[in-house]
């Protein structure tokens, strides 16, 4: 237990980064973990319940609630209201999340578990690997990153016409790659925030939000493709 202990210690030993930005850090991910259970919340009042499906509704509240967010200052004062501001926000992308887990539970309920257990090691994962490394050298992955998210953008525009099978297949799995970039990217450029004096920790938080839940949405829609691939298979 004692060497167990140690080899933690020194996982979680970020030495190299100052005290301000640890701190930060630590506001940062417990917003994340907040956000990601009233996600969680939303899905399940979507799934289960009568009380809101996702919808049009839905998605003028979410917005609604992120031009709020980004309205209201970072201020002693105004925190409170802002994490309620971010909590109507996860809770509405988690009902939006809805009508992807119905397509799934209908192909295989075991697909949710799995995708959202494969989407936390990897957000894990990249995680540290931008928390450890010291030069930031993946900061410079913004340009590869926003110019892949265009032509990912002109890839499903020009699929609405097409409707081909390969192009939506490679518009997913591109897409998953890109969104694991922007893990590596947001981690990396929320601490050079903070060590400009930006202590904006939950706009942060919004960012790493952003990025799980749409490797989250992509890693379910492609184990639910492969799933239905070999049913047709077997059929």
């Amino acid at each position: 237990m004692a060497s167990f202990d140690r080899e933690l210690k020194r996982l979680l030993d970020f030495g190299h980064l100052e005290k301000p930005v640890q701190t930060h850090l630590k506001n940062v991910y417990s917003t994340l973990a907040l956000s990601l259970m009233v996600a969680a919340v939303g899905a399940y009042v979507h799934l289960f319940t009568d009380l809101m499906q996702a919808g049009l509704l839905s998605v003028i509240g979410a917005i609604a609630m992120l031009l709020l967010l980004v309205s209201t200052p970072h201020q002693p004062g105004n925190e409170k209201k802002r994490l309620g501001f971010m909590a109507g926000f996860a809770f509405l992308t988690g009902i939006g999340l809805g009508p992807i887990m119905d397509m799934v539970l209908m192909i295989d309920p075991s697909i949710i578990p799995t995708a959202f257990l494969g989407t936390a090691i990897i957000f894990i994962c990249f995680s540290l690997s931008a928390l450890y490394n010291r030069d930031r050298k993946f900061l410079f992955l913004g340009g590869l990153l926003f110019s892949g998210l265009s032509w990912m953008l002109m890839l499903g525009l020009a699929n609405i016409f097409f409707r081909s099978t390969m192009i939506f297949k490679a518009e997913l799995y591109i897409g998953f790659l890109i969104m694991c970039g922007f893990v590596l990217y947001d981690t990396q450029l929320i601490i050079e925030k903070r060590r400009r004096g930006d202590e904006d920790f939950i706009w942060h938080s919004l960012d790493l939000f952003v990025d799980f839940v749409n490797i989250f949405r992509r890693l379910m829609i492609i184990l639910a493709t492969r799933e239905n691939d070999k049913k047709k298979r077997r059929d």
